[in-house]
C-alpha cells in the first residue's frame, strides 16, 4: 500500500502542531517509498514556510523528504480539465479535488486531518491510524 500525504499532514509535522507526534511516528514507520505526495503540494508547502519566515525549514523538508525518495505525483492538464468532475461529485474545493484526484490515478491511500474526504469514495485516514 502507497500512502498520499496531503499538504496537512506534512505541515503538522514540520511546524510542530497538536498532531506533530502522530506525523512522526508514522514517518519513523513507514517506508519513504511507501509514501507518495503531489506536486502541488510541494508547493503550498514552500507557499506557508516562505510566508512565515522558515525559508530554511523548507530546504530541510525538500532535502530530508524529497531528495531522499518521497515520490511526487501530478496531473496532466487534461486531467486538470477533468477535475470539476471531482468537486462537484464530492462537493470539494480545488486542492482537495486535486489530492483525490491523484490517489484515484495512481491507487493511493489519502493520509490526511482534513474531514472533507471523509464523504468520497476514498475516505482518507490519519497518519495515527495507519500504524496498527
Amino acid at each position: 500500500m502507497k500512502y498520499l500525504l496531503d499538504t496537512n499532514v506534512i505541515l503538522e509535522g514540520l511546524l510542530r502542531q497538536k498532531n506533530a507526534e502522530q506525523v512522526q511516528k508514522f514517518l519513523q514507520t513507514v517506508e519513504i517509498s511507501q509514501m507518495v505526495m503531489t506536486d502541488f503540494s510541494l508547493h503550498s508547502i514552500g507557499v506557508v514556510l516562505y510566508k512565515l519566515g522558515k525559508e530554511k525549514l523548507y530546504i530541510d523538508f525538500l532535502n530530508d523528504m524529497v531528495i531522499d525518495g518521497i515520490n511526487i505525483c501530478s496531473l496532466s492538464i487534461e486531467e486538470l480539465m477533468n477535475l470539476v468532475r471531482v468537486t462537484e461529485k464530492f462537493k470539494l474545493d480545488f486542492d482537495d479535488a486535486y489530492q483525490y484526484a491523484v490517489a484515484e490515478k495512481y491507487n493511493l491511500k489519502i493520509v490526511s486531518f482534513d474531514k472533507d474526504f471523509d464523504g468520497t469514495e476514498l475516505g482518507r485516514s490519519t497518519p495515527g491510524e495507519n500504524l496498527t
